[in-house]
């Protein structure tokens, strides 16, 4: 068996995204398309999270999937009949794009069977992870290029070492919908110890507003702690439970810190959010942006829509 290296400036170079879930938010265009190829104007979600993980560094990328994902890997393949069907046509632009998927990253798939929880689809990643610190990337948060918050949290592993975990601080009402931590202030501005996490507490409860956002770096120890986890809320094997464990535990690979992440954050986890998310990404592209946002001023100022939501409250 080879030793372990323990090192906190130990190199971070695969990725995890858990992509196995049903989707019964969306039904019922979820029911033969997975939630992930759902597109954000032209572009499935999916291709953000890898895109996102390239972009630090991380070219290995591994997606835990399960039944009816297949379009994930045929995204991330060669079409060759669509890819010569452009090139006679001349459409250059088009088949680049076609192309760019392909090309972003070695992506490699296993299927987790029985969702059983987050905590259960890191561990599905074991034996492709291995003994190196890794980042687990949720398909639901879209984080903008221009804010890479990956960077940061690497750079905060390899001063720290130990696990690292994004947060944000949302409003106190709606910390009940996240995971929550129990943390202090470090002397880096943005970055905190935790001593705690807490998995969707109920509001009165929940000891800050730092809700945890689904960017995690994960030190190989958690592996260990995930075997070792009862099934916690909900019935599922919980990540949040495993990290409380490294939070509070010492040995290599223990300790937990977070990143408190202030830049744009792009949510698609349920139906107005992910319309919301369209419409800024959208409203910021160059060849539709200007277009878009005349259209949506001129849509508000006219009260469109504002006598289908009264007849809809009053029915």
């Amino acid at each position: 068996m080879t030793e372990r290296d323990d090192r906190p400036g130990r190199a971070v170079r695969k990725a995890v995204i858990p992509a196995a879930g049903q989707g019964t938010r969306f039904l019922p265009a979820t029911k033969a398309m997975p939630k992930e190829m759902l597109p954000v104007v032209d572009t499935p979600a999916i291709q953000y999270i890898v895109e996102e993980a390239v972009r630090a560094g991380l070219t290995d990328v591994l997606m835990i999937t399960g039944r009816n994902k297949r379009s994930l890997e045929d995204h991330f393949d060669r079409n060759v009949e669509l890819e010569v069907g452009l090139e006679a046509k001349g459409d250059s632009a088009k088949l680049a794009r076609v192309q760019e998927s392909t090309d972003l990253a070695q992506v490699h798939y296993v299927r987790q069977g029985d969702p059983k929880g987050l905590g259960h689809a890191v561990l599905v990643a074991e034996q492709h992870v291995g003994d190196e610190p890794f980042v687990v990337l949720l398909g639901d948060d879209i984080v903008d290029a221009r804010d890479p918050l990956l960077d940061t949290m690497i750079e905060v592993r390899e001063r720290l070492g130990g696990s690292v975990v994004a947060f944000m601080e949302v409003p106190h009402d709606q910390i009940h919908l996240y995971g929550c931590a129990v943390a202090e202030a470090t002397d880096t501005p943005d970055v905190v110890k935790v001593s705690g996490l807490v998995e969707k507490p109920k509001t009165e409860d929940a000891p800050s507003d730092l809700a945890i956002i689904g960017r995690y770096l994960l030190d190989p120890a958690v592996f260990g702690v995930l075997h070792d986890t009862p099934p916690g809320k909900g019935g599922e094997i919980q990540l949040t439970d495993a990290l409380q464990v490294l939070a509070q535990g010492d040995g290599p690979g223990y300790g937990v810190h977070g990143v408190v992440f202030r830049g744009r954050r792009y949510d698609t986890g349920d139906k107005l959010d992910y319309i919301k998310a369209v419409v800024r990404l959208a409203s910021e592209r160059a060849d539709i942006g200007a277009d878009l946002r005349t259209w949506l001023g001129e849509y508000v100022a006219s009260g469109a829509g504002e006598s289908t939501a009264a007849d809809s409250s009053a029915s």
